[in-house]
């Protein structure tokens, strides 16, 4: 799942920088076609004195050449942007020189549109300023000493007048591409998000899944097993009135494994809160656990506020964990539970007299998954566990959690 994540990540990164090198692929199509207005004046207004064929292929080769660097503009610059404007320059000056009567119409026409890319390529002020004095400087070098003088003014206000239209212009186009642009990753951004919290959501139900059949299915399978063995062992001492009382209880054990699986599938389903009484389950837990074991149990229940669904579920996990747990390993002969509702936090203490075991060393052996489970019950409900063992002095495990924790699954 992280590898998975990591590979949406990267095709995001991706998304992204493809996106914002749309900007100058998007302002292709109408640069092209300006240019291609500029050539055909240029062409008309050359071809009202005698034709020129050699300067019309030329200056058609170099508007081609032109148009071919706006077109891969996005691959160039990559790896420089000067050389690019100074390859332009030079092209754009070349055809005006190619068509005389032409001149001031291709420069005009053409060094506009060039400054307008140079907003989109830098969107830096001082940068695009720099572009544009450069090319105003070689546009009035140019055209008074091809000019001679004649017509220099307007042609110099002119290329003032237009420069000021296409910027406006380039400003507003490339907002909007911007714009549309940040839109695109938004969404792409949103639908990873989403992505990951599906992701998430599964693997909570996964793991509520895994405690729900730990809790029912495998207590009450082991709570079955350990009757039976009582039933076999007293078969064999010939006392088959014991024998019999734990085949009822049994048959009540796997009733009550039984509801409890179709309890754990209808939460799944739904979440309706529960109509039980939290103190009354307590205590049914604890007489099963007492008839079943014959373990004495001792309980201390003070809980003055009404529970959640949410403290009903996990409250009653952990406490049957702890006592199936006490029954299994401990060897104990008196259990004590303690349930404290104070101050808004409910503290639930059980406590045995057995043999006690290390925690640091059943955490990590296999199949021992109880006491994960009970770590994340208690993570569930926000509150923090505490587990204190003596070998051969007893076990202590105390849950303490706020009462109103949100219900959340």
């Amino acid at each position: 799942m992280g590898k998975e994540s990591r590979e949406q990540d990267q095709d995001v990164d991706l998304k992204i920088h493809s996106g914002e090198n749309d900007r100058l692929d998007i302002s292709r199509v109408p640069i092209i076609l300006w240019i291609i207005l500029i050539y055909l004046d240029g062409i008309i207004f050359q071809n009202v004195p005698p034709l020129l064929p050699l300067q019309i292929i030329l200056f058609t080769f170099t508007m081609f050449l032109h148009v071919l660097l706006y077109w891969h503009a996005r691959k160039i610059l990559q790896y420089f942007s000067w050389i690019y404007f100074i390859i332009q320059a030079v092209i754009i000056f070349s055809s005006a020189f190619l068509l005389p009567e032409s001149f001031p119409i291709v420069l005009i026409g053409l060094i506009p549109i060039l400054i307008g890319q140079s907003i989109g390529i830098y969107y830096q002020t001082k940068k695009v300023v720099l572009v544009f004095f450069s090319f105003y400087f070689l546009f009035c070098v140019s055209i008074i000493w091809h000019q001679d003088g004649k017509n220099s003014v307007l042609f110099i206000g002119l290329l003032i007048l237009i420069v000021i239209v296409v910027a406006a212009y380039a400003i507003l186009f490339f907002r909007q591409v911007n714009a549309r642009i940040r839109t695109q990753n938004f969404l792409t951004e949103l639908e990873l998000a989403h992505q990951k919290v599906e992701e998430l959501t599964l693997a909570n139900e996964r793991q509520r899944m895994a405690r729900d059949l730990h809790d029912t299915l495998a207590q009450g399978l082991a709570g079955l097993i350990m009757q039976l063995e009582a039933v076999d062992a007293h078969l064999t001492k010939g006392s088959s009135q014991r024998a019999h009382e734990i085949v009822q209880q049994s048959m009540s054990q796997a009733r009550k494994a039984l509801a409890d699986s179709r309890r754990a599938i209808d939460n799944l389903r739904s979440k309706s809160a529960s109509e039980v009484d939290f103190a009354d389950a307590v205590r049914e837990e604890a007489q099963r656990f007492t008839m079943a074991t014959g373990i004495r149990t001792a309980l201390d229940i003070r809980i003055k506020s009404s529970v959640s669904r949410l403290w009903m579920e996990h409250g009653l996990h952990i406490i049957s964990e702890c006592l199936t747990n006490v029954a299994k390993h401990s060897h104990a002969k008196n259990v004590w539970l303690y349930i404290l509702d104070a101050h808004g936090t409910i503290s639930i203490e059980i406590r045995d007299d057995g043999k006690g075991f290390n925690p640091d060393i059943i955490a990590r052996q296999a199949g021992h998954y109880g006491l994960i489970g009970i770590h994340e019950r208690a993570r569930l409900l926000g509150g923090t566990i505490n587990i204190n063992s003596t070998v051969r002095e007893g076990t202590s495990i105390k849950v303490e959690a706020p009462l109103t924790k949100g219900d959340v699954s």
